[in-house]
């Protein structure tokens, strides 16, 4: 019975699978169609076509000036992401938990992320002055709230059995968060780190064009303010394979983990 539920299983989520694969081609398609008319429309001024822009990609790839500003970046993102991420976790727990403070803060956090970050630039810019510190400094802000946000919701969401059978079992807050909290919330815990992804790289970047000399950001600024449109566009080629790329594994990461209870269940 188990085998045949499963060739079952796996006959379903073939053809789901096929139309996932035919609508991702079908989107990059007209995703490119729409590129290509973009860039012929202004002839080049606002956009380089797909083509001129994949070979002026390849060429910048093997520049060794490229791969020190995509080092730059990379470095800054994955400080800003550790820290977002661990950071918002741990607050997430912590207000999730405290009922009360939660409610508090969830309102002050939501206010906080609508603010446009950049008019905290001046303010930025006097705490951590310029260079990697800002970059980070931006990437946080940036990616903190929504991770504390989703790890928040999550808790709220739980089950209260599962906090007082800890409470029984005499669990110290270290172990319960551990334990019982982390491996209830993980689907939520990949969706906040997929958004905190996205976001501290943006925030990384938006660093980059404001107050660096250096990274991917200040590549893309510096290729508009020369008016070198295959520059720039590749650049943002870049920037969004990547983030499409993390998001897609993000996302089935998230999936996998959110059919386990299920699977556990069942």
């Amino acid at each position: 019975m188990s085998d045949l539920s499963l060739q079952n299983t796996q006959q379903v989520l073939d053809p789901r699978r096929r139309f996932r694969a035919l609508d991702a081609i079908v989107l990059a398609l007209v995703i490119l169609a729409l590129w290509q008319a973009i860039g012929s429309w202004t002839q080049g001024v606002a956009v380089s076509p797909p083509l001129q822009t994949l070979a002026y990609l390849f060429g910048l790839l093997h520049t060794r000036m490229f791969w020190d500003h995509a080092a730059a970046t990379l470095e800054a993102f994955l400080l800003a992401f550790v820290l977002s991420a661990l950071l918002g976790l741990a607050l997430g727990l912590i207000l999730g938990v405290r009922r009360f403070a939660g409610e508090v803060a969830e309102p002050i956090l939501a206010g906080f992320y609508t603010i446009p970050k950049v008019t905290l630039y001046p303010v930025v810019l006097l705490l951590f002055g310029l260079g990697m510190s800002a970059k980070v400094a931006f990437g946080v802000m940036h990616g903190l709230v929504p991770m504390t946000l989703f790890t928040l919701g999550a808790v709220r969401n739980l089950p209260p059995v599962l906090v007082r059978t800890a409470k029984v079992l005499r669990l110290s807050p270290g172990r319960t968060m551990r334990w019982v909290l982390v491996p209830a919330c993980l689907p939520d815990i990949v969706n906040g780190l997929r958004i905190s992804f996205s976001l501290s790289l943006l925030g990384v970047l938006i660093g980059e064009m404001f107050s660096s000399q250096r990274g991917l950001g200040f590549l893309l600024v510096n290729g508009m303010a020369q008016n070198n449109v295959p520059l720039s566009t590749a650049i943002v080629t870049v920037i969004v394979a990547v983030a499409i790329l993390a998001n897609t594994l993000m996302l089935r990461a998230g999936r996998r983990f959110a059919r386990r209870p299920d699977a556990a269940a069942r």
